[in-house]
């Protein structure tokens, strides 16, 4: 019944069987594992000869899909980055502020 398509990172399937759309998260050959996320957010991991028995046809990712825990975390670890920079640029601004008042000092 399978239509053999590879899992593959990223990529949105429906399981034509249960009616139900899925992305694969990631594949481990070497343990013959293939990690998907359904719509709800449930993890699972399925083996390849479970993969390939499945009824499968691939898709588009669904309209309004809200991404799952661990990319909002690692979007939250770029944003803490970025404002780490900013603060940065703040302590510099600060420095400055400080040559400035020695400057006014020295002239009285």
């Amino acid at each position: 019944m399978s239509r053999d398509y590879e899992p593959v990172p990223g990529k949105w399937y429906e399981d034509l069987e249960e009616e139900e759309s899925f992305r694969v998260l990631k594949v481990d050959e070497d343990a013959e594992l293939v990690e998907i996320e359904h719509l709800d957010g449930e993890i699972e991991e399925i083996d390849l000869e479970t993969w390939h028995e499945m009824d499968l046809e691939p898709t588009e990712e669904p309209e309004g899909w809200a991404e799952s825990e661990e990319e909002e975390e690692e979007e939250d670890e770029d944003e803490d980055e970025e404002d780490w920079d900013e603060d940065d640029e703040d302590e510099d601004d600060e420095d400055d502020w400080d040559e400035d008042e020695e400057d006014e000092r020295d002239e009285y």
